[in-house]
């Protein structure tokens, strides 16, 4: 069973950045496609980045395009997510994700990813 655990969350002003983390365990390879969604109060999950196994593709939704950059160190099980300029829009519980289909795809639907962290809170204030 894998695990995934996300950090890095928190309160934040308009304009600022944050960083997520988030640590897989209980699986031996890491040829995986990784991913963060988020959900904001009274909306739909949304796809927000993905990242192939190697890091060679990237995937982002186009309201976060441009400010967050996900990136992953295999060697520690860990995927990233960089945020900046964050708007108060960028308001959610953000889940780390991952899927036992894809490699060196990275897809966008829920339905594509198995394991889901517990969430991480991230608040922007304006």
């Amino acid at each position: 069973q894998v695990q995934l655990v996300e950090s890095g969350g928190g309160l934040v002003q308009a304009g600022g950045s944050l960083r997520l983390s988030c640590a897989a365990s209980g699986r031996t390879s890491t040829r995986y496609a990784m991913g963060w969604f988020r959900q904001a109060p009274g909306k739909e999950r949304e796809f927000a980045a993905g990242i192939s196994w190697s890091g060679g593709r990237t995937d982002y939704a186009d309201s976060v395009k441009g400010r967050f950059t996900i990136s992953r160190d295999n060697a520690k099980n860990t995927v990233y997510l960089q945020m900046n300029s964050l708007k108060p829009e960028d308001t959610a519980v953000y889940y780390c994700v991952t899927t036992f289909y894809y490699s060196d795809y990275v897809p966008e639907r829920r339905l594509d990813y198995q394991y889901w962290g517990q969430g991480t809170q991230v608040t922007v204030s304006s």
